[in-house]
């Protein structure tokens, strides 16, 4: 892994090397690099992705180069390929870049240092998917035959879109639930009614209702009827399977996705995904690292 654009790039051997050095820095077995400098370029709002990042950073003994959207010189317009190649030229070895256009990294071929993406539009959000699968694999030791449904906002989701491609390529059988303004058929899945499945499914993965990326009409949807509907209610989390697991990437719009006493309800992993995240992004800027030396 010499950067990290797309879940695509990487085969199921780098995906599951990622996962396995993942755990071995979560039990301890932790690499430090001296001299290195990293810079968190975050155009979209973001708690988790951004502060694991700079955790992982910190916990590699990175040093990490302050950047602040409204502070530099993108407010004064600025390409993203002329700042990129100057926090390139000033001496940083990676960038993390969070951006609301869809493969935006394809316009930064001409670096000469690499680029984890951390979220493009509704592309691809490859960490994510990377501390899901951990998530699950620390879970249930596989993949392979498992039964998984991803519910929620599929047409705007780049979490769904990664974890659908690297989950099928491992061997899951995932299905979708969605609402028919926001399924994607683009993704050759198939649409299930999110009652007839709970029951047999192994994981439930949630998505956040993207308010901010609908019209009035969908956005009011949302808030009146989608928990009724298509939620995870208290109900259908006691369908689940005794060792059915509910992911959710997060933030959580609670009593939508999820009922708010489900968060951290005992089959929740909803809160140890963000605690994996951090050893998942440590795990992908070592080899990012190592692999560009």
């Amino acid at each position: 892994m010499k950067h990290l654009h797309s879940i695509t790039e990487l085969s199921n051997d780098e995906i599951m090397h990622t996962i396995e050095r993942a755990i071995m820095i979560k039990n301890g077995e932790i690499k430090r690099y001296e001299n290195i400098y990293t810079a968190n370029l975050f155009f979209e709002n973001s708690t988790r992705t951004k502060c694991s990042f700079e955790m992982a950073e910190r916990k590699l003994a990175l040093q990490v180069i302050p950047f602040e959207t409204s502070t530099s010189s993108v407010t004064k317009g600025e390409s993203l390929y002329d700042t990129c190649k100057t926090l390139e030229s000033i001496g940083c070895d990676v960038l993390v870049i969070r951006h609301p256009e869809n493969n935006y990294y394809e316009q930064l071929h001409e670096l000469n240092i690499p680029v984890v993406n951390g979220g493009d539009g509704s592309g691809q959000h490859p960490t994510q998917c990377l501390l899901d699968l951990m998530t699950i694999y620390e879970e249930y030791g596989k993949f392979e035959g498992l039964k998984i449904i991803i519910c929620g906002d599929i047409l705007n989701s780049r979490v769904a879109r990664s974890n659908y491609h690297a989950l099928t390529s491992l061997g899951a059988q995932v299905k979708f639930v969605a609402p028919e303004i926001w399924q994607d058929h683009s993704l050759d899945a198939k649409y299930v009614s999110i009652d007839d499945a709970i029951e047999e499914v192994d994981v439930c993965m949630l998505l956040r209702v993207q308010h901010e990326r609908h019209d009035e009409d969908a956005a009011n949807f949302s808030r009146v009827n989608y928990n009724r509907m298509y939620g995870l209610t208290r109900e259908r989390y006691d369908r689940l399977k005794e060792e059915a697991i509910i992911l959710h990437p997060a933030p959580v719009n609670r009593d939508v996705e999820i009922d708010s006493e489900l968060v951290e309800a005992p089959k929740s992993r909803i809160f140890k995904q963000m605690e994996n995240g951090v050893y998942t992004r440590m795990s992908i800027l070592s080899q990012v690292i190592e692999n560009n030396r």
